[in-house]
């Protein structure tokens, strides 16, 4: 294999991974816990933030309705972090490109 083929293989690699990259950062996700929706576009970025349990307001709730929106918020991230793993598993070895 000659270094033209090698520069053409790694520059359609890098277009692979920047479609895919694109594909799962316009894609919508949604965490969720018992009280908890919160809303994220595939880059991580918040994009609302959803009451889904009345009760949540009472004050002495407050910690609760912390730990809910903490545990949405991980669950959110968690599902980019699979949709990116399985999309982007292969890329994974080479380390720094996203």
């Amino acid at each position: 294999m000659n270094m033209q083929q090698i520069m053409a293989q790694a520059q359609k690699m890098q277009k692979d991974i920047m479609a895919k990259k694109g594909q799962i950062d316009a894609m919508d996700f949604v965490g969720k816990s018992d009280w908890v929706e919160i809303n994220f576009k595939g880059n991580r970025e918040v994009k609302a933030v959803n009451i889904t349990n009345e009760a949540a307001f009472d004050a002495e709730n407050k910690e609760i309705l912390c730990d809910m929106i903490m545990l949405a918020i991980k669950d959110g991230l968690a599902k980019i972090d699979k949709e990116t793993d399985s999309k982007m598993g292969a890329y994974s070895q080479m380390g720094g490109l996203f």
